[in-house]
């Protein structure tokens, strides 16, 4: 489309700065961003947004060259977001703000078409560092974080209704009324606990929901 033509260059020419868009529900968080990219004069701040729908309509209007994107808001969560926006435009840049070092919501972001993971514990170090490697084309995947990956990339993933069980579990819900819940005989939910604690190689119920918040499959 017309208005996203631009988006398809490469970036800046030289000398030019990096139009970079930052996307989070926290006021603080985007505060702190902004003042980080003023210090080295190479980054203009053009847009902001507070969830994933307004991050859309940012994006449209003013075409950043890179877009850091929060996974966690309300609205419209960042996964969603940057489906949204690689939909418009499949050459965007983005990197993802987080503060989850699991490998899932690595794969998740990757797969949906970012570029770069940075955990929000390091921006004020890794920051520029992120955004240059990202404008350029490269990914930015902290060594941390390509260790979590490489640890468990022969892992099961989970189904989505293995995950529902999970997650009913982790709010401290019994078989039964996991199974009342999802309208399932008490016996499948067993057998679906009995599969996670083999594909998450936990010990039991309340070791597999440690594991599944590290990796990032449940929210803490």
């Amino acid at each position: 489309m017309d208005e996203l033509s631009n988006v398809e260059r490469t970036g800046p020419g030289a000398g030019a700065k990096i139009r970079v868009m930052v996307v989070d529900d926290h006021p603080l968080l985007r505060e702190g961003i902004a003042a980080v990219l003023s210090v080295s004069g190479r980054y203009d701040l053009v847009a902001e947004a507070a969830d994933g729908r307004e991050a859309v309509e940012q994006f449209v209007r003013h075409q950043p060259d890179v877009t850091l994107m929060d996974l966690q808001m309300p609205v419209m969560g960042g996964l969603d977001a940057i489906l949204a926006i690689r939909a418009l435009a499949p050459q965007a840049r983005i990197i993802v703000l987080t503060t989850y070092k699991g490998d899932v919501q690595v794969l998740r972001a990757l797969k949906g078409g970012a570029m770069g993971y940075l955990l929000k514990s390091v921006l004020r170090t890794e920051l520029g560092e992120a955004i240059d490697k990202v404008h350029a084309g490269q990914r930015h995947i902290p060594p941390e974080i390509a260790v979590e990956l490489a640890a468990h990339i022969d892992a099961d993933s989970l189904s989505a209704r293995e995950t529902e069980v999970l997650r009913l579990v982790a709010h401290g819900n019994s078989n039964k009324r996991v199974a009342l819940a999802l309208g399932i005989a008490e016996e499948t939910v067993k057998a679906h606990m009995s599969t996670v604690l083999s594909k998450l190689g936990a010990r039991d119920r309340t070791h597999a929901v440690t594991i599944a918040v590290r990796r990032g499959i449940l929210e803490p």
